[in-house]
């Protein structure tokens, strides 16, 4: 099991090997992003533009326009914001083959703090058009989504965390752009999450189960296409649609699925991630805990809202506690 980054850089010398449109373009971070891996395999195709990140987008979209395929590595925070005038104007209005290798994203950072988490980059990318979003949820997701991204034509987006986390899936694993995986059934409530936080909502599902709570867990690893109408046959085989997302509670999964399942007229929602506050320099637990999205908060914010049992509380509860639907 290796971590994301890793898996990232160790895909790309692979394809390398057998493609040698392929480029990686660095922002002076290639050993926390693991694009070391690739120059250190691959140094005439590797090119470092140091601490420059509008300029490497806009190196990136030109080697694009002759044909390479250039992958940016830095991380998310910086390409983002940093340089998402560029990314607008230079990637996604032109639909430029450039692929965005978003490491370190989310709040697992390893003691960096709110500068350099980026809990606000799936609200930014999804609402960009023509821009691919993916969350791999483990290293296997995360090779079958580079594999895949360096063969399509057009601008993706990955989302690459830091930390080597639980496998949800094995080797016969194939990604396809808008899938949603159903990994548990539950009656009783849905946990949908993307990316490792999937993990941890199996974790809390099972937690769950020991009290009689039946919670089923959907994992939505591409972002932007997805299946709606999965979303919604899931969250109609129940009354308690949950998001669990690394990251704000505005505008990534949780709106992405709330804007879903209004459509569709279905009633509860409540969304799990960052109240609209920065993250700060902590160890990985203590951030998970404060947020509540370890397995344990989680499993106890779905106990609140299902009023202990099996069932949705009521609107007088739900009021009384101020909960967010």
């Amino acid at each position: 099991m290796r971590s994301q980054r890793e898996t990232w850089g160790a895909t790309l010398v692979e394809l390398a090997e057998t493609n040698g449109d392929i480029l990686v373009l660095d922002g002076d971070l290639a050993n926390s992003t693991k694009a070391d891996l690739f120059a250190e395999a691959h140094p005439a195709r590797f090119i470092e533009l140091g601490i420059a990140e509008q300029a490497m987008v806009g190196v990136a979209a030109g080697l694009a326009s002759l044909g390479f395929v250039p992958w940016l590595s830095s991380f998310a925070v910086f390409l983002t914001h940093r340089s998402l005038d560029q990314i607008r104007l230079l990637v996604a209005q032109p639909g430029a083959n450039v692929k965005i290798g978003a490491a370190y994203a989310g709040l697992l950072t390893g003691l960096t703090g709110k500068t350099h988490q980026d809990v606000q980059d799936l609200a930014i990318m999804r609402a960009m058009p023509g821009m691919t979003v993916l969350a791999p949820g483990d290293d296997i997701e995360c090779a079958a989504m580079v594999r895949w991204a360096t063969d399509i034509d057009g601008p993706v987006y990955l989302r690459l965390t830091r930390d080597p986390t639980p496998r949800l899936f094995d080797d016969t694993y194939e990604f396809a752009p808008g899938r949603v995986h159903r990994l548990r059934e539950g009656r009783d409530a849905v946990l949908v999450s993307t990316g490792p936080q999937t993990s941890r909502c199996l974790a809390a599902a099972s937690i769950l189960a020991t009290g009689g709570i039946d919670a089923g867990v959907v994992h939505i690893p591409s972002i932007k296409p997805v299946d709606g109408g999965a979303i919604l046959t899931a969250a109609r085989a129940v009354d308690l649609v949950v998001t669990v997302e690394e990251h704000s509670v505005i505008g990534g999964l949780g709106g992405l699925v709330a804007e879903t399942v209004a459509v569709a007229g279905h009633g509860r929602l409540v969304r799990i991630g960052l109240e609209d506050c920065w993250g700060e320099s902590a160890p990985n637990a203590f951030l998970l805990d404060r947020h509540g999205l370890s397995p344990e908060r989680i499993a106890d914010r779905v106990r609140r809202e299902l009023g202990g049992s099996g069932r949705v509380a009521s609107s007088t509860d739900e009021h009384n506690r101020g909960g967010d639907q």
